[in-house]
């Protein structure tokens, strides 16, 4: 009798744990805990405007709460990533960052053409660059070079 008790009580415990985690990495809105996340894109030595900059989490899409995490450099290649509102940052997790440099037309909104940087960064699983994020202060990537040739 005195094992299925204490059996009871670790089981009670480990779902207490359980949900406390679950409840830590949510906020009262329900959205995911985000970490603001920044940093600036260099293209062969130059800043990189209106480059697209997206973070793929390595353990795939969470299919209960699916999120998307991007960002999009500014003229001086600047940029901070976006959850749920611009410069929220990113939810807890391990991501692959992918980069990809279009064209932007202001009459469709929207990117065309080819990629600039031919193909090279645009996917998470033959990507190097790596963002972990976690519970704390915010994330500074600092600068990341990227390369045309």
């Amino acid at each position: 009798m005195k094992r299925r008790i204490a059996g009871c009580f670790l089981l009670v415990g480990a779902a207490s744990v359980c949900l406390t985690i679950t409840a830590c990495s949510k906020t009262d809105t329900g959205r995911k805990v985000t970490i603001p996340v920044r940093g600036e894109v260099y293209v062969d030595g130059q800043p990189a405007a209106m480059l697209q900059v997206q973070c793929h989490p390595v353990g795939g899409i969470d299919r209960e709460d699916p999120t998307v995490t991007q960002a999009v450099t500014d003229k001086e290649g600047k940029f901070q990533l976006s959850t749920y509102e611009a410069g929220d940052g990113a939810p807890l997790g391990e991501y692959k960052l992918t980069f990809v440099w279009q064209d932007f037309s202001m009459i469709s909104a929207s990117y065309s053409g080819p990629d600039k940087l031919k193909n090279r960064y645009r996917k998470p699983d033959s990507s190097e660059f790596t963002l972990t994020v976690e519970q704390g202060s915010a994330i500074d990537l600092g600068r990341i070079e990227l390369s045309t040739n």
